[in-house]
């Protein structure tokens, strides 16, 4: 599966998710974009997944509509998201097309 990377989104963290093509934001050139156009681009480019740290990404789009599946990571710290990498995983794993859940990373 085909997974972004919004930019809050700890790099290292790809490489806990076996069998998933992993892209960023940066690398792809996409980090002026903003969410929007972020979004629509990641569709048009076949990315099933985006991985954001934007808690407010569900107040301000029109998520309804989208085909992308978005998983919210309620924190960007590398440390704290270490301690839940199987979560992440599975969240990534299951979600469907067109869903949206947040993955409350603790203290």
């Amino acid at each position: 599966m085909l997974v972004l990377f919004d930019q809050g989104t700890p790099v290292p963290l790809r490489n806990h998710l076996q069998g998933h093509q992993v892209s960023t934001a940066y690398e792809l050139g996409w980090t002026s974009i903003q969410n929007g156009e972020l979004l629509l681009q990641a569709e048009k480019h076949g990315f099933a997944v985006l991985v954001t740290t934007d808690q407010n990404l569900k107040y301000q789009q029109r998520l309804a509509d989208r085909k992308i599946a978005i998983v919210v990571l309620s924190a960007a710290s590398w440390p704290r998201i270490q301690k839940i990498l199987p979560a992440i995983a599975n969240a990534i794993n299951d979600i469907e097309q067109n869903s949206y859940i947040e993955v409350v990373v603790p203290y």
